[in-house]
């Protein structure tokens, strides 16, 4: 009854296998292609300090309008114009920083205990979907540059994969060196199962 007052070691058992028999226990997470049995390991996006460069442009671009009096580029408009004009900007700003935040969501990386996915989000028309079997992996390589990216310990994986499979690229993802290891191994857990 007072089952949260209880350490946890007196967690019964239908509550051990229902969190057994859940997807993903911590996070609830699930995909479009995931199979019953997979497990997400990482869910990836784009470093949030990659965002700094676009929000910076949109504060300077709703910031625009308050210094139009200073340059006549709209008196000649009557003054209903010049408010449409200014709502219109308003708008593209708007979509601009929309278009921007979707991108950042949705553009992720997954790495789950049978494959890595990479979902590439262009618009709200169009996405790309790569992915790679585990132990189709060859090479993982860490790749991290600039001040920026070593202060903030955010750099590129790439994953190099056997026969036709595409090679994989994480942009600007978080941790990136615990993040190649965890791949490695995984890779190396999946060949020595398989006997390779």
């Amino acid at each position: 009854m007072y089952n949260y007052l209880m350490p946890d070691i007196f967690i019964s058992q239908r509550e051990q296998e229902k969190e057994e028999n859940s997807v993903d226990s911590k996070a609830g997470l699930r995909f479009e292609t995931q199979e019953k049995e997979e497990k997400i390991i990482f869910l990836l996006r784009k470093h949030w300090v990659t965002n700094i460069p676009w929000l910076f442009l949109a504060i300077i671009l709703i910031l625009a309008p308050l210094v139009l009096p200073y340059f006549p580029l709209l008196t000649f408009l009557p003054w209903r114009y010049q408010l449409m004009a200014i709502i219109l900007w308003y708008l593209l700003i708007t979509a601009f920083v929309l278009e921007r935040f979707l991108s950042w969501y949705f553009n992720v990386y997954i790495v789950t205990d049978q494959r890595i996915i990479d979902y590439d989000f262009y618009n709200l028309l169009y996405k790309d979907t790569c992915e790679a079997d585990i132990e189709k992996i060859q090479d993982v390589s860490v790749k991290m540059g600039g001040m920026g990216q070593v202060i903030f310990n955010f750099g590129n994986i790439l994953i190099e994969t056997a026969g036709a499979i595409p090679n994989l690229e994480f942009e600007q993802v978080p941790n990136p060196a615990s993040v190649a290891k965890v791949i490695h191994e995984l890779r190396d857990k999946i060949g020595g199962e398989q006997g390779v």
